[in-house]
C-alpha cells in the first residue's frame, strides 16, 4: 500500500487532546496500526495525554519544539524520534516561529 501524504489534504482537528490551536494531520488507519503526517504551526500543541493500551513514535520530519514526557519537558528537532511507550504520557509543543512536522505511528493494541 502506497499512501501520497506530500498531495493529500490535510483535517485540520482543533484544541487536539486539549491542546493549544490546532493540529493539521493526514491520517491512515487500518486494524494494526495509525499513522500520520501531522504539522503543528507555531504556538499550537497537542495536550498531554496517556497511552493507556498503546505506544506512539513521533519523527520530526523539520522544525524544532519540546515534548512534555512524564513530566520533563525535553528539547525535539529535526532528524530526532521521541518514543512514548504505553503507560506514560506526553505533550508536542510547537514553541518556535515555524511549522512543526513530524510523521507518528500508534500500534492498535
Amino acid at each position: 500500500m502506497i499512501f501520497d501524504l506530500v498531495n493529500e489534504t490535510a483535517e485540520i482537528l482543533p484544541n487536539f487532546k486539549g491542546g493549544e490551536k490546532y493540529f493539521a494531520a493526514k491520517m491512515h488507519c487500518d486494524e494494526l496500526n495509525r499513522f500520520m503526517h501531522g504539522c503543528l504551526v507555531p504556538g499550537a500543541t497537542i495536550g498531554e495525554h496517556t497511552h493507556e493500551t498503546n505506544s506512539e513514535i513521533i519523527y520530526i520530519l523539520s522544525g524544532r519544539g519540546h515534548v512534555l514526557y512524564d513530566g520533563k519537558l525535553l528539547e525535539l528537532s529535526e532528524g530526532q524520534c521521541h518514543y512514548c511507550p504505553k503507560g506514560h504520557s506526553h505533550s508536542l509543543i510547537n514553541d518556535s516561529g515555524a511549522d512543526l512536522v513530524f510523521f507518528a505511528v500508534v500500534p492498535n493494541q
